[in-house]
């Protein structure tokens, strides 16, 4: 297995300013205010998935429609507005993101909250990362009121699945974490709760260091990757994600 000096050695050459232009976490840093971090992280998360300069492109065009105001955009949303009908990525259509974008104005205008207090509110619940996003995914399948396709319900994955939800925990160590490059604005929950945001490519890195037997890439397998991590660090384990990306550009 990977020794723990080595690990932190890649967190810390990793975890740097150089990390946010070709990263997806480039759209929290956009704006000071928290409206519009907390928004334009949950938007970027969603798409970071397939090619990377795809998705980034994608979201640049998406936050130029925003004006880099994703909650003022939110707030003032006229649902007739066609201007993304043809807002199109991979799975999702323009049907499927301006669903998203009148739920986001439900949760911020109707019901005068925001994304900080729904994942609180999940989180004083169940007190677990799991039933945190449960709580999440089950508000907005809730307030789907107009037609979508699947590509809704792969922006925003059900997490009553297995699925290791890779973005959403990606999205929740922007939020929690502090850094340079993650924010760190939500204080409701501490860090050292937070899961590995895992895909395909760190679930083969984390059988190749040693840290798990084998990686199925599910929820449960995210969790035992942490759960070593913890070992390292049980106040930051997920300051290891940097490590992870660090070994995987060094061993190309």
């Amino acid at each position: 297995m990977i020794t723990k000096t080595k690990l932190d050695e890649l967190a810390k050459k990793y975890e740097n300013n150089d990390f946010i232009t070709p990263d997806p976490v480039r759209f929290i840093h956009v704006s000071d205010n928290p409206k519009d971090i907390e928004i334009g992280g949950f938007l970027a998360s969603m798409f970071a998935y397939g090619n990377r300069k795809a998705f980034i492109a994608k979201l640049d065009e998406l936050f130029t429609i925003m004006n880099k105001k994703p909650y003022q955009y939110i707030l003032n949303f006229n649902p007739k507005s066609k201007e993304l009908d043809f807002f199109e990525y991979r799975f999702s259509k323009g049907c499927d993101i301006k669903e998203i974008i009148i739920i986001l104005q439900k949760l911020y205008k109707d019901d005068n909250s925001g994304l900080e207090e729904l994942f609180s509110y999940g989180w004083q619940t169940h007190k677990t990362v799991k039933g945190m996003l449960i709580t999440v995914s089950d508000y907005f399948y809730a307030n789907v009121k107009n037609k979508v396709t699947k590509g809704f319900y792969h922006l925003i994955p059900d997490a009553r699945k297995s699925s290791a939800l890779k973005r959403m925990n990606m999205f929740l160590r922007w939020m929690v974490r502090d850094g340079c490059v993650d924010t760190g604005i939500w204080k409701f929950m501490p860090k050292s709760e937070l899961i590995i945001p895992l895909d395909t490519h760190v679930a083969r890195i984390s059988v190749e260091l040693g840290l798990v037997k084998k990686a199925n890439g599910d929820f449960k397998t995210a969790q035992e990757i942490t759960n070593v991590l913890k070992t390292f660090d049980s106040n930051d384990p997920i300051k290891y994600d940097f490590a992870l990306f660090g070994y995987g550009v060094n061993n190309k």
